[in-house]
């Protein structure tokens, strides 16, 4: 029943979820305090003069009329949202019914047993009232389960709804002519794939245990969280290379970034709480602010302390830290996704996998039919030709065949965009030619040699009414989880046989193109390479 008493209370109405005692009111295990929602059976002319009273609020029409017409229907991804919409709208109403019987069985009750009442009624005119009163409140606990069926049913259509996004978010593939490399190619698409990947690939030795992190690769801005996460007196706990920090806003409300260990006795500060702007040591109190300095010291002499702290700033829905010992550079690069679209869903996730094997992976379109044959590509056929194009100098290109644009963005960022096709049809071979789009931001942060920070944004430039549908969120994170889950098995495979001696880029192909710069523009920053390649 949470839907129901989500709809209540979004009504602002005067609800009391106090622990009373009651009679007839039984309460349901995990259900906290004994409010429940109740709607009886049979005829409801005894509701109308309640109505009269709280009209604006109970006089919503019912849209069991406007029920859509899909049942026992394969549904596409409208379909569902309209069935969606439906059940949300259906539940609204339910609510409103049930919060209108509890409101007349309660005055009942008051009429029964109200002690000027009781004067003029005998003894056995009082108990057969409350006896009737029983007898509905029965009725009342069996439209409860009836009520809860309803929203197990409105979940279950959601879960629908995700088997529909799973099968249908990308375009299932057909092999089509357009699939075929075609002789009348264009010249500068000649030009674009003229540079042989194996150029310096031969090279790529990623063997045995992770190095230490070069102090150059810490000389970059990183994002580190987004925004929403970071309230007023929260604080979000990090490692970025193997070093634990604390993010929290400071009194002027500008987020800051220290180490997240007490000067006093190396306890973790996440273990403690914000008070106006600063954080306070769980164990005796000691509090600094964001720049590091303590500012409070209880029960004995303030002294002079100083904990270690990062350059760390706000944009655009993310918070930056800069862990090198270079001065920071003046810009931050811009990760908001194109115009039109609409931010649906931002993730966060820690995954056992070092940074660099993660990025690897998400460089790499050519896996998808064979890895992600449970999400978003199943369904696909393998082309016979999979290439990524990309100018001579530069991290970001496009697929061919797959309709899909990606930019690595150093140090350790992915943004693509995806063209979404309709199922079975291929709408064209370009982001450009295709009329919906999935737009996503991957920052793949180094905790430590084995463990990375996910950052996920996920945005969409059509159906914005998804963003406004309970559960939405749940669903995202469920299907994102089954997408990294698929390549996870794998990722950490490599990553065995990586430290047990074996080279993941033994032998590169064409369709490694973008893998393989990540690569060499790492290997360049951890040598100290004054120009950085692939930086035009």
């Amino acid at each position: 029943m949470n839907a129901a008493v989500f709809s209540a209370s979004a009504l602002s109405l005067p609800i009391s979820f106090s622990k009373t005692r009651s009679s007839y009111l039984s309460r349901k295990k995990g259900v906290k305090g004994e409010f429940r929602v109740y709607a009886v059976f049979g005829d409801e002319s005894g509701l109308v003069e309640k109505k009269s009273q709280w009209r604006p609020l109970f006089d919503v029409e019912d849209p069991r009329s406007k029920a859509p017409p899909y049942k026992g229907k394969f549904l596409d991804v409208n379909q569902a949202i309209e069935v969606a919409r439906f059940d949300i709208q259906y539940l609204d109403w339910r609510a409103r019914q049930d919060l209108l019987t509890i409101m007349i069985l309660h005055d009942k009750v008051v009429d029964v047993l109200n002690p000027l009442a009781r004067e003029y009624k005998s003894i056995g005119t009082v108990k057969k009232e409350l006896a009737g009163l029983q007898e509905e409140l029965s009725k009342a606990h069996q439209q409860v389960h009836i009520s809860e069926a309803r929203v197990s049913t409105a979940l279950d259509k959601l879960a629908h709804m995700e088997e529909l996004v799973n099968d249908r978010l990308l375009p299932g593939r057909v092999v089509t002519d357009l699939d075929k490399p075609s002789s009348s190619t264009s010249t500068s698409t000649i030009e674009l794939d003229r540079e042989k990947t194996n150029t310096g690939a031969k090279s790529l030795n990623v063997s045995g245990p992770v190095p230490p992190y070069s102090p150059n690769l810490k000389n970059f801005w990183y994002p580190v969280a987004f925004t929403a996460d970071l309230k007023h007196d929260t604080m979000v706990p990090i490692e970025c290379f193997e070093q634990p920090w604390v993010i929290f806003r400071g009194e002027d409300g500008k987020p800051g970034c220290v180490r997240n260990t007490c000067a006093h006795r190396a306890c973790p500060l996440d273990l403690g709480t914000v008070n106006e702007g600063r954080i306070q040591c769980p164990y005796h109190g000691w509090e600094y602010s964001t720049d590091g300095e303590c500012k409070k010291m209880p029960s004995t002499k303030l002294l002079k302390v100083k904990i270690k702290s990062l350059p760390c700033l706000e944009q655009e829905g993310m918070i930056w830290i800069w862990p090198g010992s270079d001065p920071p550079t003046p810009t931050i690069p811009s990760l908001q996704p194109p115009s039109g679209f609409v931010i649906h869903a931002e993730l966060v996730m820690e995954l056992p996998v070092e940074h660099g094997l993660l990025l690897d992976n998400l460089l790499d379109l050519a896996h998808a039919p064979f890895t992600h044959t449970s999400t978003f590509a199943k369904g696909w056929s393998v082309p016979s030709l999979v290439k990524f194009l990309t100018p001579s100098s530069g991290l970001q290109g496009y697929w061919d065949p797959y309709p899909i644009d990606m930019e690595f963005k150093p140090p350790c960022i992915v943004l693509s965009t995806i063209g979404i096709s309709k199922p079975g049809k291929l709408e064209g071979k370009s982001t450009k030619q295709c009329a919906t789009h999935l737009h996503q931001l991957h920052v793949c942060l180094p905790s430590s040699k084995n463990k990375t920070r996910l950052l996920y944004r996920m945005s969409l430039d059509f159906a914005p009414i998804l963003k406004n549908l309970p559960f939405m969120e749940h669903l995202w994170r469920h299907f994102a989880e089954q997408v990294l889950n698929e390549d996870l098995r794998l990722v950490l495979g490599q990553q065995e046989r990586m430290l047990n001696g074996a080279n993941i880029w033994n032998l590169p192909v064409a369709y490694d193109k973008l893998g393989v710069r990540y690569r060499l523009w790492r290997n360049a920053v951890d040598r100290g390479d004054e120009k950085l390649p692939f930086s035009d």
